[in-house]
């Protein structure tokens, strides 16, 4: 699966661009290890994504992650990260006032 679109990347470098962290535009999830990242901004190399994540460790927090990376996590049953794509943006605010991110 195509993590990020071409039209999502536009959206992510354009909140980069306007240095909107406000605005998640990309959901990604593990449907078997409880992982979920809301991204925000995709830096400039191009692999650096900026966004709210939930690694199941009890807390959410923001900062960045490499694309490369999560291309390559594999849950319990080894089934890849997922773009969720009936996600429709999200409000970081509002997002981090949650004790987790699965089921946003």
């Amino acid at each position: 699966m195509i993590l990020i679109t071409k039209e999502i990347r536009k959206k992510l470098i354009v909140n980069r661009i306007a240095c909107n962290d406000e605005n998640a535009v990309l959901k990604l999830f593990t449907t078997d290890a409880g992982c979920t990242w809301l991204i925000t901004q995709l830096d400039e190399d191009g692999d650096t994504l900026w966004g709210l994540c939930d690694l199941w460790m009890g807390f959410i927090e923001y900062g960045t992650v490499s694309l490369t990376e999560i291309q390559t996590v594999r849950g319990r049953l080894g089934l890849p990260v997922e773009r969720d794509r009936s996600f429709k943006g999200a409000k970081v605010s509002e997002m981090r006032q949650r004790e987790t991110l699965a089921g946003c």
